[in-house]
């Protein structure tokens, strides 16, 4: 999955980015990217979907004002 919060802030890091990341860091995802202008994760279809639900829940309560969310789903062939 791929997500970003807004409203941005370059100068610090608002609370719902703070609130997304700490969700998806204690997650138990397989790989985790975070970064200033978007962040990625992988793992089990459970795991993401269980992060995904606090993760909008998380950063909206802490004032988040959109949440761009992509997930894409691999079969294990890589397909």
């Amino acid at each position: 999955m791929e997500f970003t919060t807004e409203p941005f802030d370059l100068e610090e890091a608002p609370a719902h980015a703070v609130a997304a990341r700490e969700i998806i860091q204690k997650a138990q995802l397989d790989a985790v990217d975070v970064g200033p202008f978007g962040n990625t994760a992988e793992g089990d279809s459970d795991r993401v979907l269980t992060a995904v639900a606090a993760l909008l829940r998380d950063s909206l309560e802490a004032g988040a004002t959109r949440v761009s969310l992509q997930v894409n789903v691999i079969g294990e062939d890589g397909a």
